[in-house]
């Protein structure tokens, strides 16, 4: 049995690694994916000061020069800003098809995500939390193999579409930055029982077709009290009609939630992730074809007007088989004795005498790694995907069987990859209750991360000043 706990993780470790590169890859017009950092709200008090006013009637003329649009704390968001990340959700939102909001509607949500984003990087420097330069090295590496160039062909097209590379590079370090705050903040208080995971085995087994959806759905309640008369319940429907309209233009649904709803106000009015089983039928038939985002109603139920939106929708098969992958490393950890540019220098140059055939992979890992598999050659053995750390994970997943890796730098050392090999396996017992402990990880990190950054959110002084355009 390896020695190989420094290198296993939890999902939400991987998850936000991945966010960051998901975030980093908009910069390259690549497809979104679902795990996408959600635009967060405010909560608690004093929120309802803090939500979006009316948009401002827009100036007679464009404004030239580039001006504040909003506050957060002491930190200023510029109209600059606010442009450049629309142009970088352009490319995204043609390619997913689907109805694209109003551009004004665009706008505010890329406003409240800036916004969300500035509040917790303030959270993340006042823990003390860094990203060094390897680390950004190490992104810009990852992001141009996932592109299939290499960095210096990268550069060029991030150029080619007047993105500076400096400033590619801090938005690199920011997101970074974000995964790290994410990891420390949200991952420690998600734990899953082996009671869950019993249970979500049985739900699998008694599920028919497979299907396995779960939505978390935010409503506001207006409430129709009980003998209300004609009239009564005609206002009562008109007030809903303009919250839901509010919340179609783009208003903070959070804040709407606080100011009308007669429902329970936490998270935002989130009712959380669940089975389509534990909703009422009436807001799934009302949602089931709503994209994530869009908002739905006034439905009607005996309680009152519902208008709801659609926070998140998943799909938690249990895969019958899994892709393996087979992997050796060296690894090399770093200290007072060993600088990190030092350890990759040696690793580079470990690297350059096994291609060269000078050298052999499994007699350099006995000789030099630093870990339990070194006696083995640095083979890791077979394993299941989420099992490393993301960094070494995105880098194995990289290569090709019998390719190695450039040295990779984790939070335990830097690490020479090579891969052996990949397979197809039927997921024994033991296996699907790992699987379905991550499904079930995750949905709770969904929930976790969504309740945590409203709260960052929420505790940021915000103040709005003109509109962006």
């Amino acid at each position: 049995m390896h020695d190989l706990n420094h290198l296993k993780t939890s999902t939400m470790i991987r998850r936000a690694f991945a966010l960051a590169l998901v975030a980093l890859m908009t910069w390259m017009a690549q497809p979104a994916l679902a795990q996408g950092l959600r635009p967060s709200s405010p909560s608690g008090a004093g929120a309802a000061d803090r939500s979006a006013p009316a948009a401002a009637p827009a100036p007679s003329a464009p404004r030239q020069a580039d001006y504040i649009v909003a506050v957060v704390n002491s930190e200023p968001i510029t109209n600059n800003e606010v442009q450049e990340r629309l142009k970088q959700l352009g490319p995204q939102l043609a390619r997913q098809g689907g109805p694209v909001p109003p551009h004004d509607v665009l706008v505010r949500q890329v406003l409240e995500r800036l916004i969300s984003e500035k509040a917790q990087l303030q959270e993340a420097r006042e823990l003390g939390l860094k990203v060094d330069q390897a680390s950004i090295d190490e992104a810009e590496q990852n992001m141009a193999r996932q592109n299939q160039v290499d960095v210096t062909a990268l550069r060029g097209k991030l150029a080619a579409q007047g993105i500076d590379l400096r400033r590619f590079h801090d938005e690199l370090r920011n997101q970074l930055l974000l995964s790290k705050l994410r990891e420390r903040e949200v991952d420690p208080k998600v734990k899953v029982s082996d009671l869950e995971v019993d249970q979500f085995l049985l739900e699998q087994q008694d599920t028919n077709d497979g299907s396995g959806v779960e939505i978390n759905l935010a409503q506001v309640l207006v409430v129709v009290p009980e003998g209300a008369t004609d009239a009564q319940v005609k206002v009562l429907q008109a007030r809903a009609q303009k919250v839901a309209d509010r919340a179609r233009a783009g208003d903070d649904f959070a804040a709407l939630v606080n100011e009308y709803s007669g429902a329970s106000r936490g998270n935002g009015g989130q009712m959380g992730l669940r089975d389509v089983v534990h909703y009422p039928t009436l807001f799934v038939q009302a949602t089931q074809d709503a994209p994530v985002g869009s908002i739905v109603g006034p439905v009607r139920s005996g309680a009152g007007f519902h208008i709801l939106k659609v926070i998140d929708r998943q799909h938690a098969d249990m895969p019958a088989t899994i892709t393996q992958s087979h992997a050796r490393h060296i690894l090399l950890r770093t200290g007072p004795q060993l600088s990190e540019a030092q350890a990759r220098a040696r690793l580079t140059d470990f690297r350059n005498r096994i291609l060269a055939k000078q050298a052999d992979f499994a007699t350099l890992a006995r000789e030099y790694s630093q870990d339990g598999s070194a006696r083995d050659g640095g083979d890791l053995g077979w394993s299941n995907p989420g099992q490393y750390v993301p960094e070494f994970e995105a880098a194995m997943n990289s290569l090709a069987p019998g390719e190695i890796s450039e040295p990779v730098t984790t939070r335990f050392g830097v690490h020479l990859i090579q891969l052996m090999g990949r397979r197809d396996v039927k997921l024994t017992d033991a296996e699907k209750r790992a699987v379905a402990r991550n499904i079930l990880h995750e949905k709770k990190l969904n929930e976790a991360y969504a309740t945590w950054a409203q709260d960052v959110r929420g505790r940021a002084y915000v103040e709005y000043r003109d509109p962006p355009q």
